[in-house]
């Protein structure tokens, strides 16, 4: 099969990448081994919070000059990432997605134990506040779904009890919750949002809440609501008789899971081919440049494109795998940036930037994979799979999957 480009991943890089590209008039197909990060997601778009010293940012466009040559911001460049940012919103919300800023500063969220959150953005289900403080108000009920152990209302009541917030915590149960406690297994985030899809099990729910909710307290809620449309959220918090906040759950994320299938609707509406669950298993070269790949699924049936992008993820997407002695690529066995003391992979306390997350493959100036030293001429690279950035460590994960692939599908486009 011929295509344009081919975009080996389909988290979050690809499938932008692969979006804007198909919009640009290319014809692209997307391989994608199924799960990938965007599953476990934060429910907020992290651009930059702190740097690689640990220094806190609250501007995230001003800090990116301080960041060391290599990292894939310094490579696109500040003003393009700037040109990127401004984009971003009208681009998700043209897939359908709504999110919220803090006026091109970093805010806060709340995060999963209550605490907050540095963050660049965050979707509309989630409040991003001004400050620190989180203000939400004196008092506050949080509310789990009896059964449902991935949200831990304990947690959060103690947080916001350390900023003089007076907690009630309550476990709700209706006919349709009591159905999916029957089998433990079931009471996962998205099986409780597929069962909430329904108006009437909303409204089962809803009324439990109201008959616990007293005046003048903020209802606090887990973000299992709207596994495919934002709508559901919002008849939440029109049908409550108060203030509603989400909190994000342990995975899978219901947000997280929900943007993904928004993205991929919109690339296949788009006349985008996604090859959902299947992977590369073999590639063709030729004189530096890729020719064409195969996957698991296809057998004898190559892909074959005028240009290929890698964004298959870290190690969670096994972009990337380690042995004892050294890390890799998986599909292309491209150049790696990382260490060869084995000693400074990590560091012993949990809490500090671990060396291993800050691998990745080496590219060029512009982002094209390297190979024995030299760049492959058709062959772009984005996403958490870059050297040279500790995503998870800086809290620049999705800012950097999303700049990468816009930059890669305008030097693509520009062909």
């Amino acid at each position: 099969m011929r295509f344009d480009t081919v975009i080996i991943g389909g988290g979050l890089s690809g499938l932008v990448c692969g979006l804007r590209l198909q919009r640009s008039g290319r014809k692209c197909a997307i391989v994608s081994a199924g799960q990938n990060a965007m599953h476990f997601f934060s429910w907020g778009f992290g651009l930059l919070s702190r740097l690689p010293d640990g220094t806190a940012v609250d501007f995230p466009l001003d800090a990116i000059d301080s960041l060391p040559a290599r990292h894939p911001y310094r490579i696109i460049g500040r003003e393009k990432v700037a040109g990127y940012a401004a984009e971003i919103l009208p681009f998700l919300k043209s897939c359908g997605i709504n999110v919220r800023d803090n006026a091109g500063r970093n805010g806060w969220m709340i995060s999963a134990s209550g605490l907050p959150k540095r963050t660049w953005l965050t979707v509309d289900d989630i409040d991003i506040f001004g400050s620190k403080d989180i203000a939400i108000g004196d008092k506050a009920l949080i509310v789990n779904i009896e059964g449902f152990l991935d949200f831990n209302t304990s947690f959060i009541a103690e947080a916001l009890e350390k900023r003089g917030v007076k907690c009630r915590i309550a476990a709700i149960s209706t006919e349709d919750t009591k159905a999916l406690r029957k089998n433990p297994s079931e009471m996962r985030s998205s099986n409780i949002a597929k069962m909430m899809s329904r108006k009437d099990a909303r409204e089962r729910f809803v009324s439990e809440v109201n008959k616990l909710l007293e005046e003048g307290e903020t209802l606090i809620l887990p973000a299992v609501f709207g596994l495919k449309s934002q709508d559901d959220v919002e008849d939440v918090r029109t049908a409550v008789g108060g203030r509603t906040c989400f909190i994000g759950t342990l995975p899978p994320s219901v947000p997280g899971v929900r943007t993904q299938m928004m993205l991929k609707t919109a690339f296949e509406a788009a006349g985008g081919v996604f090859l959902m669950g299947d992977k590369v298993n073999g590639v063709e070269m030729k004189d530096g440049r890729v020719i064409s790949v195969k996957t698991a699924n296809l057998e004898d049936i190559s892909l074959s494109a005028d240009t290929f992008v890698l964004a298959t993820g870290s190690y969670f997407g096994h972009g990337l795998v380690a042995d004892r002695n050294t890390v890799s690529e998986t599909v292309f066995g491209l150049d790696m940036d990382c260490s060869e003391d084995r000693n400074s992979w990590y560091d012993p306390n949990f809490f500090k930037a671990q060396g291993y997350l800050s691998f990745g493959v080496i590219t060029d100036g512009d982002l094209k994979g390297v190979k024995d030293g030299q760049a492959i001429d058709n062959l772009y690279v984005a996403g958490s799979i870059l050297g040279g950035c500790n995503p998870l460590y800086e809290g620049s994960g999705a800012g950097i999957a999303i700049m990468t692939a816009m930059c890669v599908s305008d030097k693509i486009s520009s062909r």
